[in-house]
């Protein structure tokens, strides 16, 4: 059993202790948790101080590291002109067009997975064109984003957009063609309009696959700004690693991948809480 399969379990029993178990029982499980999430750290960090010690002076180590780490986030909004920002202005700056990009790819990925999963021949016409452009590489809509916008921040608007569409699309397509056939018997024998089908059927049916959806969108948002950005420059994460590299600051790009980490980890949790209620509820 893998060390990830290990630390779910743990989630798991935690998430179902229920509300009348016994105090000490949920003690027990949390203490569980927090056992199997320090054993994942102390992996990690093994990990980390052996490939350290491998690539000798050109790794920072983790107590360098996370020295580095400490001294950005003690004073994250400091602002001494453009080119020295804090990593706070960086990090909002990067989930700013992160929920912009990821915002408008949903408000055209769930009407449309709605669209291919309830009508066949709009799946049938639209399935070609998702699976076309679902692969193309994140870099390369950035020229096109260039190109239309002239500006390079809403170029990477752009790159979120329409690289965080797909997941979303798939999952509500999916989830909106297995709604079984019992369910639309009944809105056709009490005469449900197409609205009422749409908000009484169609989407709570299938909102756990549309979460799931965003949940896989939001990922992949997260992953593409710092590639964007890369190439954007000015403000963001991902200039903010570009600029540390030019500078030969291992240690503070180090410190960026883990920031980046722990922002996505946490935004992949509020997501996955989200589907779990989602699907309780349902």
């Amino acid at each position: 059993m893998t060390q990830a399969t290990i630390s779910l379990s743990g989630r798991r029993a935690f998430a179902r202790a229920p509300a009348g178990a016994s105090r000490s029982a949920r003690s027990t499980a949390l203490v569980v948790l927090l056992l199997q999430l320090l054993a994942s750290a102390a992996i990690l960090m093994g990990l980390w101080m052996a490939a350290a010690a491998a690539a000798g002076k050109d790794l920072p180590g983790p107590l360098q590291t996370l020295g580095t780490f400490w001294g950005l986030v003690i004073n994250p909004f400091y602002d001494k002109g453009p080119n020295d920002k804090g990593v706070g202005i960086q990090l909002v700056t990067s989930l700013g067009r992160v929920f912009a990009g990821f915002g408008l790819g949903a408000l055209v990925a769930i009407p449309l997975g709605v669209l291919m999963g309830a009508w066949q021949p709009a799946r049938k016409a639209l399935n070609p064109v998702v699976q076309i452009l679902r692969p193309v590489s994140p870099l390369a809509w950035f020229p096109i984003g260039l190109a239309a916008f002239h500006a390079a921040p809403t170029a990477t608007v752009f790159v979120i957009f329409i690289t965080s569409l797909w997941p979303t699309v798939i999952n509500t397509a999916f989830g909106v063609a297995s709604i079984p056939n019992d369910h639309r018997q009944v809105a056709r024998v009490f005469g449900f309009s197409r609205t009422k089908y749409v908000c009484k059927v169609i989407l709570p049916y299938s909102l756990p696959h549309i979460l799931t959806g965003a949940r896989l969108s939001m990922g992949i948002a997260w992953m593409v700004i710092v590639a964007a950005e890369m190439l954007a420059g000015g403000v963001g994460v991902g200039f903010f690693v570009w600029d540390s590299w030019n500078a030969l600051k291992v240690d503070r790009i180090l410190s960026a991948i883990l920031l980046i980490g722990l922002v996505g980890l946490l935004l992949d949790r509020v997501f996955d809480m989200l589907a779990r209620r989602a699907a309780y509820e349902g």
